[in-house]
């Protein structure tokens, strides 16, 4: 029996390439051990994962599919086992990628889901001022989709999910720039910086687009959006994805705005990754005005954070801290007290 008066508890997770079969990394074993709390601590009903890595195998047919068998073994004897679920498409749009799928686990059946790549944003073919040879062009695509679905809450209400990870502010490729691993010159990675930051504002773009695609057709429609945004708030992705009314300066379009839910800790509160010593928040979730108004809290569990700039490659940890959100259940927070 589903209890309609409980508060719902909606929460994202970077797994840091759970499953990997490209990097050096500890034994599954050992990393099962420290994430499987992790999830089981957020008692989550709704739980948007990044950075789930499938893996290979063969049929009898010879076609070859990808699973995501490491994820099913860190889910076994937990609740989420039997949640239903959504994970993201590989840029062919059939199976799983090979690396950094996004996954929905859901208390609720998914009414709908959608790996969008491009859908809504083509690819910007541009020139580049460093390549080699001169003159060389490149097509910017985003490195992974978005996972896009809709669940219907206890109250029949319809929620609208969509999970993010955008691209790491790490430059990407530029040809004739980079050898064995190194740049040829700082102008290169320069453009490669660019080009990384370019991909990181075009896909924030792509799913802000997809939020007014459900705003269009429900103006008071309940939208999360969720993932690690490799951004902090003040970040042009993110003020893309909030479309904030400070920003838009448009009255009319200020029921369009999605709430950063974070800002409701206290600055001391708000990290999610730790590197040497710096703290920076790029997990987040934003919430539409109708869902918002039942927002009670929010939680991001970082107590035991690690630097990522401390520990050795192939740590077991994951970087990044899981951050959740409470909300009433059918009603605004504001009635319910």
């Amino acid at each position: 029996m589903i209890d309609r008066t409980r508060p719902l508890r909606f929460a994202t997770f970077n797994l840091e390439s759970l499953g990997t079969e490209k990097e050096p990394t500890a034994p599954l074993s050992e990393r099962l051990a420290i994430l499987r709390p992790q999830l089981q601590r957020l008692r989550a009903d709704i739980l948007c994962l990044q950075e789930v890595d499938a893996q290979r195998s063969e049929a009898e047919d010879g076609d070859v599919h990808r699973r995501v068998e490491a994820l099913d073994r860190l889910l076994e004897d937990t609740s989420y086992a039997k949640f239903h679920r959504a994970v993201s498409l590989g840029l062919s749009g059939r199976r799983p990628a090979d690396r950094h799928n996004l996954v929905i686990l859901s208390r609720w059946p998914l009414v709908a889901w959608e790996s969008l790549h491009h859908r809504l944003v083509p690819p910007l073919r541009m020139s580049l001022a460093t390549g080699r040879p001169y003159g060389s062009e490149t097509e910017l695509q985003w490195d992974r989709p978005l996972l896009r679905a809709t669940v219907n809450l206890p109250d029949e209400r319809p929620l609208h999910l969509i999970n993010l990870h955008l691209r790491a502010p790490l430059a990407a490729p530029v040809p004739g720039q980079r050898a064995d691993g190194v740049w040829n010159s700082v102008a290169g990675w320069a453009e490669g910086f660019y080009l990384a930051s370019m991909k990181r504002a075009g896909q924030a773009l792509e799913a802000r687009l997809v939020v007014e695609e459900l705003l269009d057709l429900e103006p008071d429609a309940l939208v999360l959006v969720a993932g690690d945004l490799n951004a902090e708030e003040g970040e042009v992705p993110v003020r893309i994805l909030r479309g904030a009314a400070s920003d838009v300066e448009a009255p009319a379009l200020a029921g369009r705005e999605l709430l950063s839910l974070t800002r409701s800790l206290s600055p001391e509160q708000r990290f999610s990754l730790l590197y040497n010593g710096r703290r920076s928040l790029y997990d987040h979730l934003l919430a539409s005005p109708s869902l918002a108004g039942r927002f009670i809290r929010c939680e991001i569990h970082n107590e035991a954070l690690y630097d990522q700039g401390a520990l050795p490659t192939g740590s077991p940890h994951s970087f990044h801290a899981p951050v959740l959100a409470e909300f009433a259940a059918g009603e605004s927070a504001a009635s319910s007290s």
